[in-house]
This record gives structure tokens, sequence and C-alpha cells, in this order.
């Protein structure tokens, strides 16, 4: 199974947010601090808002924060939301056209992998995944790297 970056974005912009739920926190922010692209990021977070996962505060002084506590959001359900198809092979989609598909074995098993691999992520919430907010506070402190050149 391969996570998209557009999943590995979504899932440090939350815990970004999760270890700096004192304020909000700015899609240039964390652009800057993990150094991607503020379009892309921004494509992201619209994203997270949408699933209910983050909430953005608009005018002078907004930014964003969890729109729920760290322990209710499924990191299981963040991947479901943000990856756009959870299909390992063709067969798992729809207008198969694999020869094997109505006796194949490794569909089976493929099907059970995608399930316990999920089954994992579902049983971490945010909360587990954040770690201890002081050394990533202090780690996010750090102005971060610039190109020298």
């Amino acid at each position: 199974m391969h996570i998209t970056q557009h999943t590995d974005f979504a899932l440090r912009a939350l815990i970004y947010l999760g270890s700096n739920e004192e304020r909000l926190v700015t899609i240039q922010e964390i652009s800057e601090r993990f150094g991607v692209s503020r379009n892309h990021l921004m494509k992201v977070v619209n994203q997270l808002i949408r699933a209910g996962f983050v909430e953005g505060v608009r005018g002078k002084g907004g930014g964003l924060r969890l729109a729920r506590p760290m322990p209710e959001i499924s990191v299981g359900d963040v991947v479901r939301r943000m990856e756009r198809g959870m299909n390992l092979v063709e067969c798992f989609g729809e207008g198969c056209s694999c020869i094997l598909d109505p006796d194949c074995k490794l569909k089976v098993a493929l099907s059970s992998a995608l399930a316990a691999f999920l089954k994992v992520l579902d049983d971490l919430s945010l909360a587990d995944i954040v770690g201890k907010k002081e050394v990533l506070i202090l780690k996010f402190l750090r102005p971060p790297a610039t190109s020298a050149g």
C-alpha cells in the first residue's frame, strides 16, 4: 500500500495542529515548517475542513485548528477520506478485465491485507501519533531550514 503525498501532508498538518492546540496556525506556517508547496497544502487543508477534521477561522488573526479533540480523530478515517481510491489492484474496482477475477485467490489475500492495514490505522488516534508535544513544539519552534544560494 502506498500512501499518497496528499495523505502524507494531511497527516503532517493534523500532527502540527495537534501539537499547537493552544493557538491558531496558518497554512503558510505549516507550509514553511514542512517545506511543502503552499498551494498544494491549501488543497489538502480544504479537504480536511470539508471532512470535519479541521476548522478554519477567517479574518485578521485567523488560522486553523482541530475541529475536534485529538482522541476523536482516527488515522484510518483520515487516510480513507484523503486517499482517492483504496484499490490495490485493478480487480478491486469496477470494470475489471482480468480473466482470473472470478476465481482469484490473490484478490482475497490482498483484500484481507488492506483490511488489516486499515484496522491498525483505525485503532490509532491523532493523540496516539502526536507523541510528546514538548519535543514537537521545540522542533517546530526552530526556524525552518533555508537553502543557501
